[in-house]
């Protein structure tokens, strides 16, 4: 069942809902504002829209990448496993 969260991100109060249990919302609220704040002190404009897009960009990323990891790691055990079914049958 999804509950309303208050989070506030860049300043900014916002009414959220989710069906994470509010320790995972709070841990998604600080892991945005520490991305934000990271972002935005390492630029010289205070533009909030270029810091939220930069960070979404390099979250984006990161997310692809770990996708393709995990990808690759269920490649690699599809792998082993065929090598185990040969190894028993032989």
């Amino acid at each position: 069942m999804k509950r309303s969260h208050a989070v506030t991100i860049l300043g900014r109060e916002l009414s959220v809902r989710s069906s994470a249990p509010t320790e995972k919302v709070r841990e998604i609220e600080s892991f945005v504002n520490h991305r934000l704040l990271q972002i935005g002190s390492a630029l010289s404009s205070s533009d909030a829209q270029l810091v939220l897009t930069l960070a979404l960009l390099n979250t984006a990323e990161e997310l692809i990448d770990l996708k393709s990891r995990q990808g690759q790691s269920g490649a690699i055990d599809n792998r082993i496993q065929e090598i185990i079914r040969k190894l028993e049958t032989a």
